[in-house]
């Protein structure tokens, strides 16, 4: 979220745009992934809609032309896509991955969640410590 405010503050909203449609098909394309791989090796799991397999993986391979095609033409876009990526990753190991984290950091997190739910208005918020439940 803040590499993309930087870019809008900095840059052009069309190479925003080619840079999210990047990110959007690379992230389709691994969702579809996941569900061939998840249908392959868990295929008695309860699927409310199943369909047949020629459907993703017909979608894969244009997926695939078109993400190849995408890095051929493109390259410093998608590069710059991939980055933005990335700059989750610090975040997923600060937030998610690092499960004995001090007091002070764990309400840092809960404040900022809080904090995000009331902007956005995605939730109720649920304030308060996760250690009273």
């Amino acid at each position: 979220c803040l590499a993309t405010l930087i870019i809008m503050l900095v840059g052009d909203t069309y190479t925003l745009i080619n840079y999210v449609s990047f990110i959007n098909y690379l992230c389709y394309g691994v969702t579809i992934m996941g569900l061939i791989v998840l249908r392959w090796k868990k295929p008695k799991i309860f699927r409310p809609i199943k369909v047949n397999l020629l459907i993703p993986i017909t979608y894969l391979a244009f997926w695939a032309f078109l993400l190849i095609f995408s890095l051929y033409s493109e390259p410093i876009v998608c590069g710059v896509g991939l980055i933005i990526i990335l700059t989750g990753v610090p975040v997923f190991f600060l937030g998610v991955y690092w499960r004995n984290k001090p007091k002070c950091v764990n309400r840092l997190i809960e404040s900022l969640t809080c904090w995000g739910q009331k902007l956005c208005f995605v939730v109720y918020p649920q304030c308060g410590s996760v250690e009273e439940e």
